[in-house]
């Protein structure tokens, strides 16, 4: 770290970068699902659908200043745009104190990835193959910049987490009779392992698996029946618990 940027700065420029990443993440979540592009257009209110000015677009503080609603309409903003800035700015400040430049650039945009991935899952139970597959090249090419684990390491991680997945998918719907798993698990596995490596799939299963028990939990506390054929967003759990490995482990 050069001596002339010091950790505070560091800090809140992760901070900044995530809030204005946290933006664009959530109107995305927002638009893709209904068939809209975030990319074009000018940026307008959800409801109204009136474009927004500048003073409009500053993330948080436009929040707090038209305490929650559209400056045109008088509709509610939608919490998400707010939960996800949030959220980015958090994955922002941890990479940046977490690693040294330009790794904690790339750190921060993994979780901001996996952010986008976790909630489009959480939401619609759907892991687009724009999201996961763009994952296996992106890791194997960080590995042979050097940043994260050794490439031969990651490619393993790669294909032995697609071919977990896969092979437990496919046990499944052999003994069931009905499909247990979407396809675009294992592909986020194989995006994840390309990222970790081979060595670390272990825990983001186990992180996963605790993050689905815990769920389960919370389900059952609010009065939800939890039966054989629930559904849990497994791409979200995964997402969740890979990130912190890669935290650990990236250095």
């Amino acid at each position: 770290m050069s001596a002339l940027v010091q950790p505070p700065a560091l800090a809140a420029a992760g901070t900044l970068l995530g809030l204005v990443a946290g933006s664009f993440v959530a109107t995305v979540l927002i638009r893709w699902p209904k068939g809209e592009s975030a990319l074009r257009g000018r940026s307008r209110c959800d409801s109204c659908a009136a474009a927004l000015g500048p003073l409009e677009l500053i993330p948080l503080l436009s929040f707090a200043g038209l305490r929650g609603r559209c400056r045109h309409c008088g509709a509610r903003i939608d919490a998400r745009h707010l939960a996800v800035e949030l959220a980015a700015a958090a994955i922002g400040l941890a990479a940046a104190l977490a690693h040294p430049w330009p790794l904690a650039l790339l750190t921060a945009g993994f979780g901001w990835w996996l952010l986008l991935v976790a909630a489009l899952d959480l939401e619609h139970h759907w892991l687009p193959d724009a999201l996961t597959l763009p994952l296996v090249p992106l890791g194997l090419a960080a590995a042979w910049a050097g940043l994260g684990p050794p490439p031969i390491e990651r490619a393993a991680g790669a294909a032995i987490g697609w071919a977990a997945l896969a092979s437990i998918a496919w046990a499944y719907r052999a003994l069931r009779g009905r499909e247990g798993m979407g396809a675009g698990d294992p592909r986020l596995m194989a995006g994840l392992g390309a990222f970790v490596g081979a060595w670390q799939l272990p825990a983001v299963l186990l992180g996963a698996g605790l993050l689905g028990l815990a769920a389960v939990l919370a389900m059952r506390l609010r009065g939800q029946e939890v039966t054989a054929t629930s559904r849990l967003p497994l791409g979200t759990l995964l997402a969740l618990a890979a990130w912190p490995v890669w935290l650990v482990v990236a250095p």
